[in-house]
């Protein structure tokens, strides 16, 4: 049996996606595409906010202890920031519904299983020649 992409864990043969545990039937997938997950926001501002906040108030109330934690809270939200990823995520349409097949940081890998998928979908809806 021939495997057209295997690589990081996941294969595409002429008749299943498998990645993760999981496998994907082709004859079941209508369709997959790729989506890009940007870096959460709201938490680290939140986070620096809130440190702001308490090492302003620590340095109103002359308080070594709120100025020492807000700053921190401030080094902390600045800290979720820098080591959030953006990820990129394989969905997998079936008549089921959508589902997760692969999650990765490199776009590039992602895309490549997407049009392996796709092109072993074409392959697979190709008539064979009679001999």
């Amino acid at each position: 049996m021939e495997t057209p992409f295997n690589d990081r864990g996941v294969s595409v043969t002429r008749n299943a996606l498998s990645s993760a545990g999981q496998v994907f039937p082709l004859r079941d997938i209508v369709g997959v595409q790729v989506v890009t997950v940007p870096k959460n926001k709201v938490l680290p501002l939140t986070i620096s906010l809130l440190g702001l906040v308490g090492a302003i108030v620590g340095a109103i109330f002359r308080s070594p202890v709120g100025i020492v934690c807000g700053v921190m809270l401030i080094v902390v939200g600045w800290l979720t920031w820098v080591t959030q990823d953006i990820t990129h995520r394989l969905m997998v349409q079936t008549a089921s519904g959508e589902r997760e097949a692969l999650m990765s940081t490199d776009r590039e890998f992602v895309e490549r299983v997407s049009a392996a998928v796709h092109e072993a979908k074409a392959t697979a809806a190709a008539p064979v020649p009679k001999a």
